[in-house]
């Protein structure tokens, strides 16, 4: 019998396949065991989990080539294609899988506004519900750190630059005369509607090689690609009223927006400052419009927005005995038409083209001056993610510009100046991830301009490492160029392009509905226009012999999960800057440029009114102005300027919200400069007159209305 079983035993043996042992370690790259991990052979159910030390171990009777897979989330996935007898006594080192939501990102110099972006500080809801901002994108983005309180003008000041600096972008191409025509000390605004807008990108430095021809900061706009539904909003205003509506046909859509301002019914009630009287209060017209068609793997998008606004004024002047009348008519008109592709194999395509058209009549007492600009954008991106590691984005863009000023003086004496030029880009820029702690975006941008017969190479470098789950530091490098402004360009096509190099290191914390971020930077100038009259003229010397500097530091925090009910945000900037360049005699601070910039916004929601309640306060250090009667040059400061604003927003329904803003509420007697007298009195003294704001205060009341067809959204969303 014990014959029998072993014959059985020794038959059954033979005719079994032989077993073969698949084993070894898995590790990360820092020689940690991984635990956890699945390991097997591809179309088998042959496989095994490592254990605590790393270590797997299973047999197999499979024989020949075949595909060995370890996977587990978080690490990329290892295959290996070899005969059976090779998986013994492995070592296998899993690389961390690039995850996008937890991940490093780079930031520095940037801050984004949009619901689908996870560095968000401010959303585009915030636009419209910052007290002080009065539905102004600018204004409420003049409350995050970085900018700099120009009271009297209302464009965007950066980093110790100009406004002529900072350039905008809707959807990747070129606004090229993105705020509304103003007089002089009286604060202009943007003309663009924040409700057509999914998201805002506002680079303080250190920004993308994708974009060029601006010195300190770009803005970038993003229209909606798909509406949620259709809906109509009415808005009815102490200055004026709006109307938009959004219609949707299956993959196609239009948004429309139109609004009308009319200041006179204000301006009669609530009279302005001595010094200013208003001949004819600010009126506009203007409108925009968004169509989207969305294919399979395709978007394409048309915005157009029109502008037409008329103002007359007489302002006081030290240097006539009558106040000086000012007469002005804007017209403008600009379309941006955008289309993406998304191909299979991971390519991107988007191309798109904006041109724009802007006159302005000007009336200067007796003197008139009439200019015209038209300008073109034209650009082609490709983008490919080769991997969640390596992200490849590059193209071409192509600007053309063509300005003329004609002056005609009360004599019939008329000069014509202008200029027209054709600025070709091409840049290539790689985001590296080497981990999800670490990544590297490396770039460059090149330029040629045909009217000053100039080419750089600009390159762009950004660094980003995570140090904990919710906080990481980022390190920024790039050199800039922009050509000089039309009121230069226009005398002299002989000059350079101005240049800056920024360095920005960054630390930012994101967590717990709480953002901080602390960012110290240096802009070092170069190249800057100087020019030998008090004023840029047709006989003005021009030169590119200008320098400067600005050093600094932002900080900012933000806090809307510890107090139930409260959304606030606070905002920090110190600011070391000096320039030589215009008509300076010497290197000095700006009159732009305040060395401290401070302010709050506060946004709390009163269940029991159904309102939402809002408080902004913002803080600026005096400015340099120069005194001619010191030896000094710009060696004085005005006093420091501070504004307390106050709105409230009731929810009279779901679908209807009654509006009401006090910008300054507490009326602070806040001092834009002084303006001194070309020539000196008989006691040899320069006299001079205090230039103030328009109005210490204003206010504002509407009524906003939404019909959608949930019936539930309104123009202030989340109310």
């Amino acid at each position: 019998m014990k014959q029998l079983i072993l014959i059985t035993v020794f038959i059954f043996s033979t005719l079994l396949p032989a077993q073969t042992i698949v084993s070894g370690t898995v590790i990360d790259n820092r020689n940690q065991p991984i635990t956890g991990a699945n390991v097997y052979l591809e179309g088998t159910y042959d496989g095994a989990s490592t254990n605590e030390s790393g270590e797997f171990n299973f047999e197999t009777t499979e024989t020949g080539t075949h595909n060995l897979i370890i996977s587990i989330i978080g690490y990329e996935t290892f295959m290996q294609a070899a005969d059976i007898s090779y998986f013994q006594d492995l070592k296998v080192t899993l690389q961390e899988a690039i995850n996008q939501l937890t991940g490093v990102t780079l930031t520095a110099g940037t801050f984004e506004a949009g619901d689908n972006s996870k560095v968000s500080v401010l959303k585009p809801l915030d636009i419209v519900t910052t007290a002080g901002a009065a539905g102004d994108f600018v204004g409420a983005l003049q409350t995050l750190p970085g900018t700099s309180t120009v009271n009297e003008d209302g464009r965007l000041f950066v980093r110790g630059g100009s406004a002529n600096e900072t350039q905008v972008f809707i959807d990747g191409l070129r606004v090229f005369q993105p705020f509304n025509a103003t007089a002089n000390n009286v604060p202009t605004r943007g003309r663009f509607s924040p409700f057509l807008f999914k998201g805002i990108t506002f680079s303080t430095g250190g920004y993308s090689a994708e974009y060029g021809q601006a010195l300190s900061s770009v803005l970038l706009l993003n229209t909606t690609d798909v509406p949620d539904q259709e809906k109509t909003d009415i808005a009815v205003m102490s200055v004026g009223g709006g109307l938009g509506h959004t219609e949707i046909w299956g993959d196609e859509s239009l948004s429309i927006n139109t609004s009308y301002i009319n200041l006179s019914p204000y301006q009669a009630l609530i009279p302005d400052n001595q010094g200013v009287r208003w001949n004819n209060p600010y009126t506009s017209l203007s409108g925009e419009a968004v169509f989207r068609s969305k294919g399979e793997n395709s978007i394409f998008k048309l915005y157009t927005g029109f502008n037409h606004a008329n103002l007359d004024i007489d302002q006081e002047d030290i240097n006539f005995e009558d106040f000086v009348r000012f007469r002005l008519r804007n017209n403008n008109l600009y379309f941006n038409s955008t289309y993406k592709h998304f191909f299979d194999n991971a390519w991107t395509l988007s191309t798109g083209a904006s041109i724009s058209w802007d006159t302005n009549a000007i009336g200067i007492i007796d003197d008139d001056i009439d200019t015209k600009e038209t300008a073109s954008h034209i650009k082609l991106k490709l983008k490919k993610n080769f991997s969640s590691k390596f992200q490849l984005n590059f193209g071409t863009e192509y600007f053309l510009t063509d300005y003329e000023d004609t002056f005609t003086g009360q004599d019939d004496f008329v000069f014509t100046s202008g200029y027209s030029d054709n600025l070709a880009a091409v840049f290539s820029e790689a985001d590296i991830f080497f981990s999800n702690r670490f990544a590297l975006k490396l770039g460059a941008r090149a330029e040629y301009s045909d009217v000053l017969n100039d080419f750089n190479m600009a390159p762009r470098l950004s660094l980003a490492y995570k140090s904990s789950e919710k906080g990481q530091f980022s390190l920024a490098y790039g050199d800039f160029y922009q050509n000089p402004i039309a009121d230069y360009l226009r005398f002299d096509q002989e000059l350079l392009t101005e240049k800056t190099s920024h360095y920005i290191l960054n630390y930012q914390y994101l967590g717990d509905g709480k953002t901080f971020r602390a960012e110290a930077f240096y802009k070092d100038y170069d190249n800057l226009v100087k020019f030998d009259t008090e004023l840029a003229r047709f006989n003005s010397s021009f030169n590119n012999q200008g320098k400067g500097y600005a050093a600094g530091l932002d900080v900012f925090w933000r806090d809307n999960k510890s107090v139930k009910y409260l959304d606030y945000w606070i905002s920090y900037s110190y600011l070391d800057t000096e320039r030589d360049f215009q008509n300076f005699p010497e290197r000095a601070t700006p009159n732009f440029a305040a060395k401290h910039n401070f302010s709050v916004v506060t946004k709390y929601w009163v269940d029991k009114w159904r309102s939402q309640v809002g408080f902004s306060y913002t803080h600026a250090s005096g400015r340099p102005y120069d005194n001619p009667n010191t030896p000094e040059f710009m060696g004085e400061k005005t006093k420091a300027f501070n504004n307390l604003s106050f709105n409230w927003a009731y929810l009279i329904s779901q679908q209807k919200i009654l509006y009401f803003s006090v910008n300054n509420v507490l009326g602070f007697n806040n001092i834009n400069g002084y303006q001194y007298a070309d020539t000196p009195n008989i006691d040899g003294i320069f006299d001079r007159r205090t230039i103030r704001p328009p109005a210490d205060t204003f206010f504002f009341v509407g009524f906003f209305w939404t019909i959608s067809t949930d019936k539930k959204s309104n123009q202030l969303d989340n109310l």
